[in-house]
């Protein structure tokens, strides 16, 4: 059969080659499928990494502008204020004030909040006093003679409500007071006088920011703190605890200071006994 093929110049079939089988639907739409989800994923990455990169790209261009109006608007203020006895480069001023460079911010903030800085004259202790500048002056000073001279800084976001604060550590932080702060402060945060003449202030007045940021610096008699010795959550463990006792009442009558159950007992034995002699007295005179 073959031979006869060949003679009449047939190819035979076996030769040819076969023909494409058709795509069936089913396949093709699993195909569109495919690329329907392969396109909707990409869509998707690429709208989140573009919003991201937008939301990041402006919130740092956001912060850097801030940090930058701080900058500016404090060095008006230190012209203003400071400039006479620290120097136009805080290389300070002989026989007026000493250098800023290497002070930090935290340092700044701590003698400007609680009106030590600007001085009315030179000395080792500085008594608080009314601050002269603002909330947000004092934070812009502290900027700009941070970028000028370095130093210590309080933490990000310091200025949040309770971001200074762990309350739940706070018996911890009446623990490590105790330890490192009652034998200068006091056990009632009254303040006491030290040797040479040196003092002690209250800290009645004192806020979280001013708290911590004498934590960091030790200004003039204090010792410094720092994160080694004293980490960063013990630091808020000890504000909670001191400011959650200044702001708490004594349920059982007046306090007398808070001074303590012994010398509080001293005190009404003393006034009992006052009492009883005066009953006494009066009796034996009425006998009379």
């Amino acid at each position: 059969m073959k031979e006869e093929f060949e003679e009449y110049g047939f190819q035979p079939a076996a030769d040819a080659a076969p023909p494409a089988r058709p795509k069936t639907p089913r396949r093709t739409g699993q195909l569109r499928r495919k690329l329907g989800a392969a396109t909707i994923l990409l869509t998707a990455l690429l709208g989140m990494g573009g919003a991201y990169t937008v939301f990041a790209s402006s919130s740092g261009a956001e912060k850097a502008a801030a940090a930058g109006d701080d900058i500016s608007k404090g060095r008006q203020l230190y012209a203003t204020s400071c400039i006479t006895c620290h120097g136009a480069n805080l290389q300070g001023v002989d026989g007026r004030g000493p250098s800023l460079l290497g002070v930090g911010a935290a340092n700044v903030y701590f003698q400007v909040s609680t009106g030590r800085m600007p001085a009315a004259f030179q000395g080792a202790y500085q008594e608080r006093k009314t601050a002269k500048f603002t909330e947000d002056e004092t934070e812009q000073l502290a900027a700009y003679v941070q970028s000028l001279g370095g130093g210590v800084q309080l933490p990000e976001g310091w200025q949040h409500e309770g971001a200074l604060r762990n309350d739940a550590e706070m018996g911890r932080g009446g623990e490590l007071f105790r330890t490192n702060c009652a034998s200068c402060h006091g056990n009632t945060f009254r303040g006491a006088p030290l040797s040479a003449g040196k003092i002690a202030p209250s800290l009645l007045d004192a806020t979280d920011a001013e708290i911590y940021s004498a934590m960091l610096v030790g200004p003039e008699n204090m010792p410094v703190f720092s994160d080694n010795q004293v980490t960063p959550e013990q630091k808020r463990a000890i504000i909670s605890y001191v400011q959650t006792l200044k702001a708490s009442n004594d349920p059982g009558g007046h306090g007398i200071g808070r001074i303590g159950p012994v010398s509080e007992g001293i005190v009404v034995w003393v006034a009992g006994i006052g009492a009883i002699m005066i009953i006494i007295l009066w009796i034996g005179a009425k006998s009379q």
